[in-house]
């Protein structure tokens, strides 16, 4: 058993695991309990001092789930030293698993889904007045879009927006419309205010997060028109959105992007699944066909595009010969980048309902193996191709490998390493590229 360690009441050490909503989510909950006086432990600080542990979770991603159940086993351990401790999961696993954790879990005093952060100074209180009752706060809103609170960020070049909230397109394998309800959409000149800020705090690049950016609407504007404001902002270097979806891509959106230089020429486009059948069964709205034909119209109309997407091997019922369509799609389409996962069920959604989750781990990890190396082999052969070339980059930091490299990124996301002692975080810099790997690029600074 671990060390008791005198625990700081008002200092909250808050983890987040999953997408970039709940870095944004847990940017939100700062500010929410920083104006109660909350202080909070710094992402690379470790102490046992924090008062208060909240864990944002993700309720998508097997690797999230994967590690907050260790680390709830960890505090699960620490609560028996430091008696005190407050234990709270937020987000989308809270709200999906509510009752499983509370039971499996009883050293989590409460928990709060996407649209209750404003409890969270209450339900801190609760917890530590009575007596290590559990609590939830996990009831969905049609309204709350948290417009007047502006984010604590943390430092750094990019941060992120969510111009809007919730999902209304029920993908079966999909939990989000579940946890964070159903779509609505924040006030585009509440969205233009934030990147001024933004900018003035010398954020030199924002990502507009929705679940389905392509819904965007408020007041007769749609996602283009408000990328086009934000694109507008003084200071704001470069603006990237995620995600869009295929089924309703807006064909207007793809001439904003051509036309303005600080919209990144960077469209991620889920796949999901490349055979018709499949994609019926997921619900996507789409087929191979007129992703395809989606696919090439976006790189005719975007020269230089970076085309990117998400793919599920081994949905339910995915024979190999379905599976064989998927790759089909991902060489036809010559994604620059994919994240490729393994079906997993999740608890509460129509997949699980509907259909076994009938196709053995082995062969869901084969088939993520095998897509795997054909996407590294068409990413090695697009980046070899950019030797030579010029890229306008934006430096995010020190290289993890080597801190006497800069870390940057181009327009296509690429991560660009190079070194040059007169840059600075932030920076904007043209580099021309020397080597290549599938996943980096490697230049040598232009000379101005």
């Amino acid at each position: 058993m671990p060390t008791a360690v005198a625990l700081d009441s008002a200092l909250v050490d808050l983890q987040t695991y999953g997408c970039q909503m709940n870095e944004y989510d847990s940017e939100l909950a700062r500010t929410i309990l920083g104006r109660e006086g909350f202080r909070f432990v710094a992402p690379d600080e470790a102490t046992d001092a924090a008062g208060v542990v909240l864990i944002n979770t993700c309720a998508i991603r097997e690797t999230a789930h994967t590690k907050i159940y260790a680390r709830l086993g960890d505090l699960k351990v620490r609560k028996r030293a430091q008696k005190d401790l407050v234990v709270g999961l937020l987000g989308c696993m809270a709200q999906n698993l509510k009752t499983e954790l509370l039971e499996r879990w009883p050293s989590v005093d409460f928990v709060c889904g996407p649209d209750a952060y404003r409890h969270l100074p209450h339900l801190i209180a609760e917890a530590r007045s009575t007596n290590r009752a559990q609590h939830a706060s996990i009831e969905l809103s049609e309204y709350e879009t948290y417009e007047d609170i502006a984010p604590t960020r943390v430092e750094g070049v990019n941060a992120w927006i969510a111009i809007m909230r919730g999902c209304n397109n029920f993908c079966t394998f999909c939990v989000v419309p579940y946890t964070r309800g159903r779509e609505r959409s924040r006030d585009p000149l509440g969205v233009v205010e934030e990147t001024r800020r933004l900018a003035a705090d010398g954020h030199k690049q924002v990502t507009l997060l929705g679940q389905n950016v392509n819904s965007y609407r408020h007041d007769g504007r749609d996602f283009a028109d408000l990328i086009e404001m934000v694109a507008d902002v003084d200071g704001i270097e470069r603006v990237r959105f995620t995600s869009p979806h295929p089924k309703d891509f807006p064909l207007k959106l793809l001439r904003v992007i051509a036309e303005h230089p600080n919209v990144c020429n960077t469209i991620h486009l889920p796949l999901q699944s490349g055979n018709d059948r499949i994609l019926k069964a997921m619900n996507r709205g789409y087929t191979q066909e007129e992703f395809l034909d989606l696919a090439a119209l976006m790189r005719a109309s975007i020269p230089g595009l970076t085309l990117t997407t998400d793919i599920i091997c081994g949905f339910p019922t995915e024979t190999d010969a379905d599976y064989e369509d998927t790759v089909h799609v991902v060489r036809e389409a010559a994604f620059e980048s994919a994240y490729i996962f393994k079906y997993s069920e999740r608890q509460g959604t129509t997949a699980e309902r509907k259909f076994p989750d009938d196709v053995p781990d082995d062969v869901k990890s084969r088939r993520v193996t095998e897509l795997l190396a054909v996407q590294r082999e068409i990413a090695r052969a697009k980046n070899v191709a950019k030797i030579g070339s010029v890229e306008r980059v934006l430096i995010e930091g020190a290289s993890k490998k080597d801190p006497g490299q800069w870390r940057a990124r181009n327009d296509g996301n690429f991560i660009v390493v190079f070194r040059d002692p007169s840059c600075a975080v932030g920076d904007v810099r043209d580099v021309r590229i020397v080597e290549a790997t599938p996943n980096t690029l490697i230049g040598e600074p232009v000379p101005a």
